[in-house]
């Protein structure tokens, strides 16, 4: 039997629930100190990634920035870093992700290049980039010009400075007007970053893709000639492309896939900068003996501070001058993170960026 106690003690339980939610509303929407957040509490796959909407939001050192993120890329290391794989393990839980974009929210007191408001690009924050805020070093952002999006944004931390370092630092000595470059996995987030890199360069650029619109895409980013990697002698069609000496540098996403070819069809003298590999190979080293070629291997943050420098100025330039701007592939939500980790690795051919938008 329902009596009036019983209703008025009903009528207080749904008030107090009520006024809790309104307090966890307010605390998110007055400074946002709780925040969504993609989270992982276990090493694995896709499925450990999990939304969680009461994090707190980080609070910048005197060094850092607080940015609200608009944008996150997906990045194939971070599926490695999820599943414990890779060869620095952040303890848990933590929060995936490197390079975002968004607007400056707070700063520290000894941070003097950025002011809230700012609309910013990042290439490695602190706290995690799966999330509605994150916090950065002031030395590892920039300034997002307003011709790019926030989503374009979020395609610049990792693509175009590790490509921008591979093509233009490791591979410096043979960046000459005239000379050929082979950008493997070119119309990927990396590989179309070094197709731009290399056209403004004035190299000869030739890539490989999986799929005809890949190979349109790289096409239109400047390249001389793009070939199907899944095509049976593509490799000699490269050779002959070149007039038969090979490329005088290779930039390598795939070692443990295409290095033996590489080796193969490297002009004398040439240099292979492996990018990324995903396994081991079996190789004959009297390959690179017969053409004197180089093999080099390169993390975009083993930079030392000269190149950092380097790398913020040209890729700078580059956003202004319009010769570099991220291609996006496909945008996710935050509730689709283990989606997108799977088909960031599983995919018939990337065309670009993925990217969170929040």
């Amino acid at each position: 039997m329902i009596t009036l106690l019983n209703i008025r003690y009903l009528a207080l339980q749904v008030l107090i629930f009520l006024s809790g939610c309104v307090l966890e509303k307010n605390q998110r929407m007055a400074g946002k100190q709780l925040m969504r957040a993609v989270r992982v509490a276990q090493f694995g796959g896709p499925e450990v990634l999990k939304v969680e909407t009461n994090v707190p939001v980080p609070v910048p050192t005197q060094s850092q920035v607080l940015v609200e993120v608009k944008a996150a890329g997906i990045n194939p290391v971070d599926t490695y870093i999820r599943s414990g794989t890779y060869a620095i393990k952040p303890p848990l839980p933590f929060t995936p992700g490197s390079d975002v974009a968004g607007i400056v929210k707070d700063v520290g007191a000894n941070v003097t290049k950025f002011k809230p408001g700012d609309r910013v690009f990042v290439i490695k924050n602190v706290s995690g980039g799966y999330a509605e805020y994150t916090t950065v070093e002031e030395n590892m952002m920039g300034h997002l010009t307003t011709s790019l999006s926030f989503q374009q944004g979020a395609g610049i931390g990792i693509a175009c400075y590790t490509a921008f370092r591979a093509v233009c630092i490791k591979g410096r000595e043979k960046v000459k007007p005239g000379n050929s470059v082979l950008i493997h996995g070119a119309s990927g987030a990396v590989g179309l970053a070094c197709v731009q890199i290399a056209v403004s360069r004035g190299l000869k650029v030739y890539g490989t893709a999986g799929t005809q619109e890949g190979i349109d895409l790289v096409l239109k980013q400047g390249a001389t000639a793009v070939f199907n990697h899944r095509e049976e002698g593509y490799a000699d069609k490269i050779v002959e492309a070149t007039g038969g000496v090979g490329p005088d540098l290779i930039v390598e996403m795939l070692a443990n896939v295409n290095l033996e070819t590489d080796l193969k069809i490297i002009n004398r003298r040439g240099l292979i900068v492996v990018v990324g590999n995903r396994g081991s190979i079996e190789i004959n080293p009297r390959l690179a003996m017969q053409k004197e070629s180089l093999v080099t291997g390169m993390i975009l943050m083993n930079a030392t501070p000269e190149e950092w420098a380097e790398m913020h100025a040209e890729i700078s330039e580059g956003l202004k001058a319009g010769w570099l701007a991220p291609h996006i592939c496909k945008e996710y939500k935050l509730e689709e993170a283990p989606v997108a980790h799977d088909e960031v690795i599983n995919n018939q051919g990337t065309l670009g960026k993925r990217v969170f938008v929040l």
